[in-house]
Protein backbone atom coordinates (compact mmCIF):
# COMPACT_ATOMS: atom_id res chain seq x y z
CA UNK A 1 0.00 0.00 0.00
CA UNK A 2 1.59 3.38 -1.11
CA UNK A 3 1.50 6.31 1.52
CA UNK A 4 -0.19 9.32 0.61
CA UNK A 5 1.27 12.25 0.43
CA UNK A 6 0.07 15.78 1.69
CA UNK A 7 1.65 19.05 0.22
CA UNK A 8 0.64 21.78 2.76
CA UNK A 9 0.74 25.46 1.95
CA UNK A 10 2.51 27.42 5.02
CA UNK A 11 -1.30 28.59 5.91
CA UNK A 12 -1.98 25.03 5.81
CA UNK A 13 0.42 23.92 8.31
CA UNK A 14 -0.92 26.84 10.75
CA UNK A 15 -4.44 25.40 10.31
CA UNK A 16 -3.20 21.89 10.60
CA UNK A 17 -1.53 23.10 14.14
CA UNK A 18 -4.86 24.31 15.49
CA UNK A 19 -7.53 21.49 14.27
CA UNK A 20 -4.49 18.99 15.78
CA UNK A 21 -4.86 21.12 18.88
CA UNK A 22 -8.43 20.89 18.91
CA UNK A 23 -8.38 17.48 18.15
CA UNK A 24 -6.15 16.52 20.71
CA UNK A 25 -8.40 15.50 23.65
CA UNK A 26 -10.65 13.64 21.40
CA UNK A 27 -13.53 16.34 21.38
CA UNK A 28 -13.89 19.39 19.36
CA UNK A 29 -15.17 21.78 21.06
CA UNK A 30 -17.96 24.47 18.94
CA UNK A 31 -15.36 27.32 20.79
CA UNK A 32 -12.58 25.90 19.32
CA UNK A 33 -13.64 25.63 15.74
CA UNK A 34 -15.23 29.03 16.13
CA UNK A 35 -11.53 30.19 17.24
CA UNK A 36 -10.01 28.58 14.24
CA UNK A 37 -12.53 30.27 11.74
CA UNK A 38 -12.36 33.89 13.22
CA UNK A 39 -8.21 33.62 13.20
CA UNK A 40 -8.36 32.42 9.68
CA UNK A 41 -10.63 35.32 8.81
CA UNK A 42 -9.14 38.17 10.66
CA UNK A 43 -4.97 37.63 10.90
CA UNK A 44 -3.14 39.22 8.26
CA UNK A 45 -1.13 35.41 7.65
CA UNK A 46 -4.50 34.38 6.06
CA UNK A 47 -4.98 37.22 4.16
CA UNK A 48 -4.44 35.64 0.97
CA UNK A 49 -6.01 31.78 2.51
CA UNK A 50 -8.89 30.26 0.91
CA UNK A 51 -10.61 29.31 3.82
CA UNK A 52 -12.74 26.50 1.73
CA UNK A 53 -9.21 24.64 2.10
CA UNK A 54 -10.31 24.66 6.31
CA UNK A 55 -12.30 21.06 5.81
CA UNK A 56 -9.80 19.53 3.35
CA UNK A 57 -6.54 20.75 5.90
CA UNK A 58 -9.01 19.40 8.99
CA UNK A 59 -9.18 15.62 7.06
CA UNK A 60 -5.80 15.62 6.23
CA UNK A 61 -5.02 15.95 9.94
CA UNK A 62 -7.48 13.54 11.08
CA UNK A 63 -6.02 11.35 8.80
CA UNK A 64 -2.55 11.47 9.73
CA UNK A 65 -3.96 10.80 13.08
CA UNK A 66 -5.49 7.54 12.37
CA UNK A 67 -2.10 6.23 12.16
CA UNK A 68 0.24 5.72 14.94
CA UNK A 69 3.17 7.98 13.74
CA UNK A 70 0.58 10.25 12.92
CA UNK A 71 1.61 12.91 14.99
CA UNK A 72 5.45 12.65 13.70
CA UNK A 73 4.04 12.81 10.29
CA UNK A 74 2.25 15.64 10.65
CA UNK A 75 5.18 17.59 12.07
CA UNK A 76 7.30 16.38 9.99
CA UNK A 77 4.96 18.09 7.27
CA UNK A 78 4.96 21.66 9.49
CA UNK A 79 8.76 21.37 9.91
CA UNK A 80 9.13 20.92 6.16
CA UNK A 81 6.02 23.64 4.63
CA UNK A 82 6.02 26.01 7.47
CA UNK A 83 9.09 28.72 7.37
CA UNK A 84 10.87 28.85 10.77
CA UNK A 85 9.78 32.50 11.36
CA UNK A 86 6.48 31.07 11.49
CA UNK A 87 6.76 28.52 14.12
CA UNK A 88 5.85 31.11 16.97
CA UNK A 89 3.01 32.06 14.95
CA UNK A 90 2.15 28.06 15.02
CA UNK A 91 2.13 28.19 18.71
CA UNK A 92 0.32 31.24 19.06
CA UNK A 93 -2.52 30.05 17.52
CA UNK A 94 -2.16 26.50 18.79
CA UNK A 95 -2.15 28.35 22.45
CA UNK A 96 -5.44 30.04 21.58
CA UNK A 97 -7.19 27.25 20.28
CA UNK A 98 -6.34 25.34 23.39
CA UNK A 99 -7.34 28.30 25.81
CA UNK A 100 -11.04 28.71 24.09
CA UNK A 101 -13.08 26.41 25.94
CA UNK A 102 -11.61 27.64 29.10
CA UNK A 103 -10.06 24.36 30.28
CA UNK A 104 -6.73 23.22 28.88
CA UNK A 105 -6.81 19.21 29.64
CA UNK A 106 -3.42 16.81 29.91
CA UNK A 107 -4.03 16.36 26.59
CA UNK A 108 -4.10 19.63 25.22
CA UNK A 109 -1.02 20.62 27.28
CA UNK A 110 0.77 17.25 26.35
CA UNK A 111 0.08 18.53 22.48
CA UNK A 112 1.59 22.18 23.29
CA UNK A 113 4.53 20.86 24.72
CA UNK A 114 5.27 18.58 22.05
CA UNK A 115 4.80 22.04 19.72
CA UNK A 116 7.10 23.95 21.79
CA UNK A 117 9.58 20.91 21.23
CA UNK A 118 8.79 19.71 17.68
CA UNK A 119 9.39 23.95 16.44
CA UNK A 120 11.92 24.70 19.05
CA UNK A 121 10.06 27.34 20.61
CA UNK A 122 11.96 28.93 23.59
CA UNK A 123 11.12 28.61 26.52
CA UNK A 124 11.11 32.13 27.79
CA UNK A 125 8.95 33.21 24.35
CA UNK A 126 6.77 30.51 25.25
CA UNK A 127 6.04 31.35 28.46
CA UNK A 128 5.25 34.82 26.86
CA UNK A 129 2.73 33.78 24.46
CA UNK A 130 0.69 30.98 26.91
CA UNK A 131 0.31 33.66 29.48
CA UNK A 132 -1.04 36.44 26.22
CA UNK A 133 -3.19 33.30 25.41
CA UNK A 134 -4.41 32.92 29.04
CA UNK A 135 -4.72 36.56 29.21
CA UNK A 136 -7.35 36.86 26.20
CA UNK A 137 -9.40 33.96 26.57
CA UNK A 138 -9.80 34.92 30.65
CA UNK A 139 -13.20 34.49 31.74
CA UNK A 140 -14.99 37.18 34.27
Amino acid sequence: MAKKSHSLTAEDCLVAVMVATSASDENIQTSELVTIEAIVNHLPVFASYDASRLKTVSQVVFDLFSHEDGLDALFGLVRKNLPKKLYETAYALACDVASADGHLGDSELRLLEEIRYELTIDRLHAAAIERAARARYMKA
